[in-house]
């Protein structure tokens, strides 16, 4: 008997998951014998379930919320010794994974498309302990971006983060860091470094156009920046697309890297969009991790 979990986030998208739920499980039930829905209710709701799903060994487990339920369930299944399929119905403000899967951005659409026989494979990141499937961000720009409240992403959308940013360009500060990447030692001073697996970056489609779900990379970016004008001249860089290090963006695909700081600084990553661990973090890629369905158009 094949079974499925969908696991809903009922506040996720403005309170839209209570209205597609059922669409859903309508939908899963043509394709699984048993579909079985569970709600969260606080943080950390959505790994313990999909960590269940895993003991169980159901055959698929779907996410129904924004990027953190997606993170939580992903979180979840990481590293189990079974891993259910994976699949998901995105409900929140930027749903960078959903985008890169070619995964329709309208609920009801993603769901109406949904079919079993579109599977591929996906990579994981590891920071730490954690997991994340799109973006570690360190520096002042990205903490001001996911400090931005859900009211704001309600209202603004994806356009709350860059109103953030550029907020925070005016007070921004530049770090020392060390890398050690693949092998190779780095150090650079820089407002801003990110680690990313999708191409897709809060929103913005093709910000790093030769990332793949399945590539087995994580990428590199980092501003070349020490002043609020050099920190400007990366932004035409950035929205045309990285695919090489410039006189304004630093760029590398690898696989397993480290990430400290020269000197004491009171910073906190932001991890798909939530407050990650502390430094320093050690990254790697789980490539092909996780099977994954996804969105009706070929990628």
């Amino acid at each position: 008997m094949k079974k499925a979990v969908l696991i809903v986030n009922p506040s996720s998208g403005n309170e839209e998951a209570v209205e597609y739920e059922s669409q859903a499980e309508r939908k899963l039930s043509l394709f699984f014998d048993e579909v079985e829905v569970k709600r969260t209710e606080e943080k950390g709701d959505a790994t313990q379930f999909a960590k269940q799903a895993a003991k169980e060994k159901v055959d698929s487990v779907f996410a129904m919320g924004g990027d953190g339920t997606v993170n939580e369930v992903i979180s979840g299944l990481a590293e189990q010794d079974y891993r259910p399929k994976f699949g998901f119905f995105p409900l929140g403000t930027v749903n960078d994974l959903g985008r890169s899967l070619n995964i329709s951005m309208n609920p009801q659409k993603a769901i109406s498309s949904f079919d079993v026989e579109r599977i591929t494979t996906l990579d994981i990141g590891k920071i730490n302990a954690d997991y994340f499937m799109n973006i570690v961000a360190i520096g002042g720009i990205p903490e001001a971006i996911s400090d931005v409240e859900v009211e704001e992403k309600t209202k603004f959308g994806k356009l709350a983060y860059f109103i953030s940013g550029v907020k925070q360009v005016l007070n921004n500060k530049t770090y020392h860091f060390q890398l050690e990447i693949d092998g190779e030692t780095m150090e650079i001073e820089s407002s801003a470094v990110v680690i990313v697996l999708t191409r897709t970056v809060g929103g913005f489609q093709n910000i790093v156009p030769e990332a793949k779900a399945n590539d087995g990379n994580l990428y590199l970016l980092y501003l070349k920046d020490q002043t609020i004008t050099d920190t400007l001249k990366s932004v035409p860089d950035i929205v045309k697309g990285v695919d090489q290090s410039t006189d304004n963006i630093g760029y590398k695909p690898f696989t397993k890297g480290r990430l400290t700081m020269k000197a004491e600084a009171d910073l906190h990553p932001s991890v798909d969009g939530d407050e990650g661990p502390e430094l320093p973090l050690d990254f790697e890629v789980l490539p092909q991790h996780l099977k994954v369905y996804f969105g009706s158009e070929s990628l």
